[in-house]
């Protein structure tokens, strides 16, 4: 008979979760006791953008998570090189594209 291991997770994931939510601007704020990372979906040439989903976490797992991308981060970069970003230039609202008009 096997024993199953005390401190595996059985974790599930529904169908809707698994599809996942687009992101391409995330807002950190915090506060004593926890950190809210706002995930947000930004389309061209729209002003207004809607949080997509809402994370808070303790500081210890705000540190773990932190941790765990650098980590991935690591890893992915070895397997497909460096991921290039634009550091020196500020968020694009526009997306340097065309506005949107009607």
């Amino acid at each position: 008979m096997e024993q199953q291991n005390e401190n595996q997770l059985n974790i599930e994931l529904s169908e809707e979760i698994a599809e996942g939510i687009f992101s391409n601007l995330a807002i950190i704020t915090h506060s004593n006791t926890e950190f809210v990372l706002d995930f947000i979906r930004v389309m061209p040439g729209i002003p207004k953008a809607k949080v997509k989903s809402r994370i808070i976490l303790t500081p210890e797992h705000a540190k773990r998570l932190m941790h765990a991308m650098q980590d991935n981060i690591e890893k992915f970069e070895a397997a497909h090189g460096r991921i290039k970003t634009q550091d020196e230039t500020p968020f694009p609202m526009g997306f340097g594209g065309p506005t949107a008009q009607a």
